[in-house]
């Protein structure tokens, strides 16, 4: 008989070899090489028999119809938002997050919905027994009149439940422990992976099946598995939040039916994840004032929020003071500091800085940087900021001040919550009802602040 032929993969990043390997030398992870057994392959010739039968042929774009028509409403504004007005039927979604993050209860949720407009939908649950799936569905009052439960982790008993029954709708949960036979390897591997994923997708493109497929995230928070998982699904969300507050951010990041630019709020409740009916998400309403607390407005796509950001600069006894950041770039945490030390000569070399931003919201626009600038020097100088007036801005290596995106939604934004001041780079003439303190260059702080 002859012997099978394997590599080796990198269950991180998929690098693959001939031989095992300690050290990845793409990722530089050690023991991360799995061996797995590479598939036959046919032939790669150009030409095909006389008796081939075609599975697609070409077509004229133009007579292709819209899938606007194809979207089903779940009635939740939030999700539907995100994914560009509705689900698009034969889709693939991918749903990403912490454990406990809340994946599955949104998911149980999406089921009860679909269920409830009369679609059928068979949930396949590798980690979870059917008596925890029913009582999580009872406590969240999910209609499950056409809910089907898969309590397996082979991938081949989703198959013959697809081939036995027609559904509309086919929810993985998670992709990282199903396995299939036609490979060697455990559950979780690239391997299986990369095959199941792609047996998936197939699956929903020729039968106009929607998929949805939950995916575990690795320790520095990025899908556990290849990349090729995200490139084949056509749309990737990742659940976000904060796990004190109960405040959860579904954020689009990959959508090939709609824009990447749009995020759902959801907060945490005993009946399952709700929309956010609170305006005031990223502040902490029971502040009093304090040195080291500012406002600023930022874009989660294209909505803008009021956020508030704290800092706190203390003296340190240490040789190397600390730079400790939550929500926000460390990298550029340090940049601004430097930036702060060199323009305006305050010296905080001698100094543990900490900064932290409400809500468990991670900023990623660099349009809060003149605001963690002010908070740093608010805590320092021990100044309290009036919680009317907002700062907003991009500070280059130059000190420079730049222009933020889409103002007019932010000023808009800032009114509604009664500020009256908006410290940023603009000169336009606006009739919005803030008041706009133009900024060049953060040395103009001194005046603003009343450093001297």
């Amino acid at each position: 008989m002859a012997r099978q032929k394997t590599t080796y993969i990198c269950q991180t990043c998929g690098s693959v070899s001939s031989k095992w390997l300690g050290k990845c030398p793409e990722c530089n992870e050690w023991n991360s090489f799995v061996e797995e057994v590479v598939e036959k392959k046919g032939s790669s010739s150009l030409s095909v028999t006389s008796n081939y039968k075609p599975t697609s042929e070409a077509v004229r774009l133009d007579s292709v119809e819209s899938i606007e028509s194809d979207r089903v409403k779940l009635g939740v504004k939030e999700f539907d938002q995100v994914l560009g007005g509705g689900i698009v039927a034969g889709s693939v979604i991918l749903i990403g997050g912490e454990p406990g993050i809340g994946k599955s209860t949104i998911i149980l949720q999406i089921a009860g919905i679909l269920s409830g407009k009369d679609m059928s939908v068979v949930y396949l649950t590798g980690e979870e027994s059917l008596t925890q799936i029913k009582m999580r569905s009872d406590r969240l009052g999910a209609d499950t009149s056409k809910i089907s439960l898969l309590s397996t982790t082979s991938f081949e008993d989703l198959l013959y439940a697809i081939e036995k029954q027609k559904f509309d709708y086919i929810i993985v949960d998670s992709i990282q422990t199903v396995n299939s036979k036609e490979l060697m390897s455990v559950a979780g591997t690239v391997g299986q992976i990369r095959y199941i994923t792609y047996r998936l997708v197939e699956i929903a493109k020729q039968n106009n099946i929607t998929v949805f497929i939950v995916g575990q995230v690795t320790k520095d928070g990025s899908l556990g598995g290849p990349k090729t998982l995200e490139h084949l699904v056509d749309t990737v969300l990742y659940f976000e939040g904060d796990f004190n507050r109960g405040l959860r951010i579904l954020r689009t990041v990959k959508n090939r039916f709609g824009s990447t630019d749009e995020v759902g709020i959801f907060e945490m409740t005993v009946a399952g994840l709700v929309e956010s009916s609170s305006d005031v998400l990223f502040m902490d309403s029971g502040s009093e004032k304090v040195s080291g607390r500012v406002l600023t407005t930022v874009l989660e796509g294209s909505r803008p929020f009021i956020v508030e950001i704290q800092a706190l600069v203390v003296p340190t006894f240490f040789q190397y003071p600390k730079r400790n950041s939550t929500g926000f770039d460390q990298n550029r945490l340090t940049m601004l500091i430097a930036i702060v030390e060199k323009k305006l000569g305050i010296n905080l070399s001698a100094a543990d800085v900490y900064l932290n931003i409400a809500g468990g919201l991670k900023i990623k626009e660099p349009s809060a940087d003149l605001a963690v600038i002010v908070a740093i020097l608010s805590s320092f100088k021990d100044i309290i900021v009036d919680d009317d007036t907002v700062f907003i801005g991009e500070v280059g290596l130059t000190s420079q001040v730049r222009q933020a995106s889409n103002m007019l939604s932010r000023m808009n934004e800032s009114k509604k919550f009664g500020i009256k001041k908006m410290v940023t780079s603009y000169n336009k003439d606006t009739e919005v009802g803030v008041k706009i303190i133009d900024i060049k260059e953060i040395k103009d702080l001194i005046d603003i602040l009343n450093l001297n």
